[in-house]
This record gives structure tokens, sequence and C-alpha cells, in this order.
């Protein structure tokens, strides 16, 4: 039931159990596009979420991105243009010094009716399995209701950004139970690393 609030979800008062931390990529990472994020020239970072990945990174933090991509089933790039976009993104936040442990993609259309495409948990399943993590000690950023309803359909804690699509969704996200609500990815990581 996507209906879950903070008081079913206990550990979201604690930022220092956060041992995974999943990201959104298009709207929490990079800026975000209705026409999709096509090559990786398009790919343009939000002010500071390089840094705050850098940081969550260095301070033990396995952090991993969990993207739908729905262009590539629709044929609209293709999956050597996804790898080429991930490359840049990962290489770009190495070269501050951090780190991108995993990316995980779900490449449907959402005609498909797949596991992975979020709101469904499948793509959080597959991250938390990958680094041996549990849901109580996972949380993923994200920047629309459907990534909230991903987090609490996964059992970890949700936060919400309000860059990309996250003020248009900040008030049907608060319906949902979501208190952790922050500006961008840099803010939402003070939080995670307080």
């Amino acid at each position: 039931m996507l209906t879950n609030s903070l008081k079913i979800v206990p550990h979201l008062t604690d930022p220092n159990r956060m041992a995974l931390v999943l990201l959104d990529r298009d709207g929490v990472i990079n800026e975000d596009s209705p026409n999709y994020i096509r090559n990786a020239s398009a790919w343009i970072p939000i002010t500071g979420s390089l840094d705050a990945i850098a940081r969550l990174s260095r301070a033990g933090r396995q952090v991993a991105v969990c993207t739908n991509q729905a262009g590539v089933g629709k044929g609209i790039f293709t999956q050597a243009d996804l790898d080429a976009i991930n490359r840049t993104m990962t290489l770009e936040v190495e070269r501050i010094g951090g780190r991108i442990d995993g990316v995980f993609c779900c490449v449907h259309s959402p005609d498909e009716h797949c596991a992975c495409r979020k709101p469904a948990p499948g793509l959080l399943h597959q991250a938390m399995k990958a680094f041996g993590v549990t849901a109580a000690d996972t949380t993923f950023v994200g920047d629309s209701v459907r990534d909230a309803q991903a987090a609490l359909a996964a059992g970890c804690a949700p936060i919400l950004v309000r860059t990309g699509n996250g003020v248009r969704s900040e008030s049907e996200a608060r319906a949902l139970g979501i208190e952790l609500i922050f500006d961008d990815l840099a803010a939402a990581t003070d939080w995670l690393l307080r």
C-alpha cells in the first residue's frame, strides 16, 4: 500500500543509519528535460549535486543511481547513448574525489508494465540486493511522487528534493506522508551527514 507514513518507517529519523543512498538521476543529479537526456553532451549536473555525491562517498556511504530511462525502450536513444551518459556522470563524480558504486536503469517503456519501472520498487530491490543492504539501512532521494512511491514500496526512507519535478510534486508527496523534503541533493546530503 502506498500510503505509508513516517510512523510506519521509523528509521527515517536516523540519517546515520543510511549505509546505502540511492539517487534518482534526472532532476536530482542532473537537469531534467521533458524531451529526455539523449546523449552525454545533454547531461548537465545540477549545481552542488556532484559534490554532494562525493561527500557521501567520502563519508563511507555507498551511493547508487536508480533511474527510469524509457527513452531506450521507446527507441528515442540507444543503450549505447545511455551508457555514455552514465559513464560521463560517473567520471565527473570521480574527478572530484567521489564515486558512484552502481547504476541501475529501467529501460522499459511504460506499456511494458515491468517490475523495475518506478513507482514499482524493482530497481531499488536490485540495488539493495547487489550491495547486501536492507531497506532499513537505505534511503532513496528523488524528485517525483513516483520516486517517493518506489521508496515506500521498497520499505526504504524516501527523500524528496525540490529540483527537477520536486516543486510540482511536493504537495502530493506530503500527502503520502513524506516529510524529508530538501531544496536539492546538497541540502539532503547535509541532513544525511549531520
